[in-house]
């Protein structure tokens, strides 16, 4: 079962991608005493996250800050080399915090992982979008199979 509303986001160490390469970063320092969006991706350079997921964040990341957002992270089930990549394909620059989930810990942690072994991808993190307040979930919004309507930019505005 996904991570619910009231409850914390679990102390643990990502990697962020950035322009200087990886850099090793933790829940704590990210999250704590911010309000924070963090949207998660089944993939980098996938279809729908390439396409739209990535850009509407990027798009609208100005007004989530202008509603009380003090970090718009996208995460995603790849390394930092990758994740930096993508950033840099979709002109992402300092609006996005570029969040490497390489081994899947903080998905699973989250109960947000999705088994895509069949299809050749391994573990990845399902779509979603959450809005947490010093690391506890205010907001979560996690997609059906195929659907991409709750973890839209546009939806985290309203819940904000």
């Amino acid at each position: 079962m996904p991570i619910q509303p009231g409850e914390t986001i679990p102390s643990m160490k990502l990697t962020q991608g950035t322009p200087d390469g990886p850099r090793e970063t933790s829940i704590d320092e990210l999250f704590g005493g911010k309000t924070v969006v963090l949207f998660g991706v089944p993939g980098a350079f996938t279809p729908t996250c390439s396409a739209r997921h990535l850009p509407g964040f990027v798009e609208h990341a100005d007004a989530l800050k202008a509603k009380g957002a003090d970090v718009v992270a996208c995460m995603a089930v790849n390394d930092a080399f990758v994740l930096d990549a993508w950033a840099k394909s979709q002109g992402v620059g300092d609006k996005i915090v570029m969040l490497a989930d390489g081994a899947a810990e903080l998905t699973k942690a989250l109960g947000l992982e999705l088994d895509l072994t069949a299809r050749g991808l391994g573990v990845r993190c399902q779509r979603f979008a959450l809005v947490a307040k010093d690391r506890k979930v205010a907001h979560i919004g996690v997609e059906a199979p195929g659907a991409f309507e709750v973890s839209r930019a546009e939806a985290v505005l309203g819940a904000l």
